[in-house]
């Protein structure tokens, strides 16, 4: 829904690694938040009595359902979800839609095995349903199934048509990163920019791997303009910012990164990690 730095000039600001040892540090910190496409809609929810003809054309029924369970997906409300897309299924029982929304239901509520069933069902009944081939390829994803998510986010990424594809490339990016593919991820990552030039993700996986690659002023450009796009920066754009400032020796933008990610985010990983050095 994920890296590394390798750290050549290590300042006196901490001890000493070996170029293995911060490859192993760094490696624990693969892989970002994976950015899912779930297409939910948030928002104000209307209700309707259960069983209530909404439209005397079946199609527009089954679609105002889905609509409707979406709705309730987004918001958590998982029991409503259920029942408009059991009147969804009545209409069409082999609906793409409606097994794609009931897989959403079942991984959020953790039933994971049918999750990944009605996922399934879904590709069955509409393989070029890209949405739903994406969906299930963060569901693999979050089962630490990398490999299968992998082949799956690059099937995504063929769809020169799906709305969602550049995140589609920046999800194979970070799929490929857990496998240890970093020219694949770099690879990945650079179409993703190519197409959505301030995906902060992208940007900031860049400079992880611009920086692993020993390009510190590389890794510097991607950092200043991942700073544009997310001014508030998270835990990993701060430990970027220190992993560069640790490599150029610059004491006083690493003191002010390190305070910042003391301040805004002291139970994170990366605070943790770095503090852990």
């Amino acid at each position: 829904m994920k890296v590394d730095d390798v750290r050549q000039n290590p300042s006196e600001y901490g001890f000493r690694m070996s170029r293995s040892a911060q490859r192993s540090r760094l490696s624990l910190l693969r892989g970002g938040a994976l950015m899912i496409l779930l297409g939910l809609m948030a928002g104000c929810v209307t209700e309707y009595s259960g069983g209530t003809q909404m439209s005397s054309d079946p199609d527009a029924t089954l679609d105002k359902r889905v609509a409707l369970a979406r709705q309730y997906i987004g918001v958590g409300d998982w029991e409503n979800a259920k029942r408009n897309l059991e009147l969804a299924r009545e209409v069409d029982p082999e609906n793409a839609e409606v097994f794609e929304a009931f897989a959403l239901v079942y991984q959020s509520t953790g039933e994971f095995e049918m999750a990944e069933n009605q996922f399934r069902a879904a590709l069955k009944a509409e393989p070029t349903l890209s949405r739903a081939r994406n969906n299930y390829a963060a569901f693999l994803y979050s089962q630490g199934r990398y490999i299968e998510a992998e082949r799956e986010f690059y099937r995504v990424t063929e769809d020169t048509l799906y709305s969602g594809r550049p995140m589609a490339f920046v999800n194979l990016g970070l799929s490929r990163l857990q496998l240890d593919d970093n020219a694949g991820a770099e690879a990945a990552f650079t179409r993703a920019l190519s197409m959505d030039r301030r995906n902060p993700v992208a940007l900031l996986e860049m400079g992880f791997l611009r920086l692993e690659a020993g390009d510190t002023n590389e890794a510097a450009r991607y950092h200043e303009t991942y700073r544009t796009v997310s001014p508030q920066q998270s835990p990993r754009g701060l430990l970027l910012g220190l992993e560069i400032a640790d490599q150029t020796g610059d004491q006083d933008a690493l003191g002010s990164y390190e305070l910042a990610l003391r301040n805004l985010y002291p139970d994170s990983f990366e605070y943790r990690a770095w503090t852990e050095r």
